[in-house]
């Protein structure tokens, strides 16, 4: 039995949306009523009108995800709406008449008259409305406060990110600020109601959400909301000197006088709630719990397999890489590592650089566009994922930010592999082009983390083989790495599906020469906390292996990587049955 260095590979990363979700798997999307009317005379006019609408509603529901997904909202028709963050909707009758609305609505066009991209638009908006169906009656088992991208640590990331260009954006980030409160009143509220159901999170989940919130409290005076201010006020060119200075102050008071007692109540409230927390197991051990998260597994990878049929294709995955591995003759795991620690220090610039000159040849060829390379703040490096990539908007994209923590870089091998992950071929890239293919708006508001996470582990992998390492030497950190992440899979669907306890955890890595029973406990307790979390990476990046065998058993001989990269990317983020149904129209 080969034995696999858990700590070697680099924990889950975190795809930074480009807004906090306000309501759960696209509550405010269905929560848009759209008018039917009689057979329209150009259809695909017509259509394209009703999904312009429908992404407008829902930029403008709250005032971070407008600015996130617009630069110039008014181009799109978007003048008046009220500024705020949003809340957090618990009633299930809401979201089930929504979407009946929309069914409707779509009812009312004909399919058959749709051109190609009209059509997956059609297919992907059929799918959420059974997706929000299924999930209306689960609604309180969803956990804002999740352990890996919860709001508690989000929210000041996205605050700190959101960009200055004009005096009005100024004015609507400090009246977000202040209305904070209110937001997390919501937020409150939410957690109440999931207590009084008897779903609040367990009391050692509950410790960690409290520890990421005080250590964002504990930061102080250099809080990174207030530096953040300065920096990004310097650029409004249309403000004076003092003007500027004035606000920077009023920043100051915002965050002190409503940020930080938002987050000052949420601690106390939660505190309130210790104990409520009936469940410290997988989803199973709740009611209904495993057709629950069946549905958590679907929604996050977007594959329409069975919870059984992933465990099968990732014991079937790591079979394939555990004898990639035993075919390498002549080199240990060991000293592929030594050799990994021994590369070329460079900067994370130059190292992006190497990636996007390096897919040239097997990766389509995407715009040029700008990127800023940032760091997390040191105070919030425990509590923040190694790295994340800012969406921008939609009619913005040459502004681009990946961040690195660079408390989780632990060598110059997982700083590239991070950064393909994150930028070339991974994130950045796939958002660049799919933008570049002028896109129905209402796609960028659609969260499809199986095809995202899975595309950027995808292109993380590949990185393995465009570094100096011997062939030999990349293909076993490779396959070390991609097993390592299907055994969190496999624990991910043990623990919530199969109801394994913290020693079957134990005993399953063990199975692998992992002993390290510390770390194995806060790996059982972040997928506690996580449900689903670890297979959007996994079966997403192993679903994209299995289209491109289908795609490489079509083509034979003719098999060309960078077509398959094109078709899957010109299709754009979707559930992959929609994927695999649309990649072969694409490279006709």
């Amino acid at each position: 039995m080969l034995h696999f260095d858990i700590s070697y590979v680099k924990p889950i990363y975190l795809n930074q949306k480009k807004y906090i979700d306000i309501f759960f798997f696209a509550i405010s999307l269905m929560l848009l009523t759209a008018c039917g009317g009689q057979q329209p005379k150009d259809e695909n006019n017509e259509f394209e009108a009703y999904t312009e609408d429908l992404f407008c509603s829902e930029v403008a529901a709250n005032t971070i995800s407008l600015h996130y997904t617009l630069k110039n909202p008014e181009d799109y028709g978007i003048t008046d709406y009220e500024i705020s963050p949003g809340n957090f909707e618990s009633d299930p009758d809401v979201v089930k008449a929504s979407a009946e609305n929309m069914r409707q609505s779509l009812q009312t066009f004909s399919y058959d008259g749709l051109n190609l991209q009209n059509r997956i638009t059609f297919d992907i908006l059929e799918y959420q409305i059974r997706t929000a169906e299924r999930n209306a009656d689960y609604i309180l088992y969803e956990e804002p406060l999740e352990l890996v991208s919860g709001v508690q640590t989000q929210f000041p990331v996205v605050m700190s990110e959101y960009r200055f260009y004009d005096r009005q954006d100024v004015e609507t980030y400090l009246e977000l600020l202040e209305k904070t409160g209110d937001y997390f009143d919501s937020l409150i509220k939410f957690e109440r109601e999931k207590a009084d159901a008897g779903l609040f999170m367990a009391d050692y989940a509950l410790d960690t959400v409290l520890e990421q919130c005080r250590a964002f409290l504990d930061m102080g005076d250099g809080n990174y909301l207030y530096s953040t201010f300065a920096d990004r006020i310097e650029d409004v060119e249309e403000l004076t000197k003092e003007e500027k200075s004035d606000y920077i102050q009023d920043n100051a008071l915002a965050v002190s006088d409503c940020v930080f007692p938002a987050y000052e109540n949420l601690i106390s409230s939660l505190e309130e709630l210790r104990g409520s927390g009936e469940n410290e197991k997988g989803l199973v051990n709740l009611p209904d719990g495993a057709d629950y998260y069946e549905l958590v597994v679907r929604r996050s990878t977007g594959s329409d397999r069975s919870v059984e049929e992933m465990e099968d294709l990732t014991r079937r995955q790591i079979t394939d890489d555990l004898e990639a591995m035993e075919q390498v003759l002549g080199i240990t795991t060991e000293e592929a590592q030594e050799a990994a620690a021994s590369m070329t220090q460079d900067s994370a610039g130059l190292i992006l650089s190497k990636l996007q000159d390096a897919i040239k040849e097997t990766f389509p060829e995407a715009p040029d566009t700008a990127l800023e390379v940032k760091y997390v703040p040191e105070e919030m490096e425990d509590h923040l994922s190694p790295a994340f990539y800012m969406i921008p908007a939609i009619d913005n994209t040459e502004e681009n930010v990946i961040y690195i923590n660079r408390a989780h870089m632990n060598d110059d091998l997982t700083l590239f592999t991070t950064l393909a992950h994150e930028g070339y071929p991974g994130h950045l890239y796939q958002t660049v082009y799919y933008e570049s293919t002028d896109p129905d708006p209402i796609r960028s508001v659609m969260d499809f983390g199986g095809y995202v996470e899975g595309w950027a582990t995808y292109a993380e992998m590949g990185s393995y083989y465009l570094t100096p390492l011997s062939k030999e030497q990349a293909v076993l950190l490779q396959k070390n790495s991609s097993i390592i992440l299907g055994l969190y899979a496999l624990a991910d669907m043990g623990i919530h599906y199969e109801g394994w306890s913290r020693m079957d955890t134990v005993a399953f890595f063990s199975n692998y020469g992992i002993t390290d029973t510390e770390t194995i406990e806060q790996i059982y307790e972040l997928i506690i906390g996580s449900p689903g979390n670890y297979l959007k990476y996994y079966i997403g990046y192993v679903e994209f292996l299995e289209l491109k065998k289908d795609w490489a058993e079509e083509k034979g001989t003719e098999f060309s990587q960078k077509e398959f990269h094109e078709a899957v990317l010109e299709v754009g983020p979707a559930p992959f049955d929609i994927v695999e149904k649309y990649m072969w129209e694409m490279t006709e």
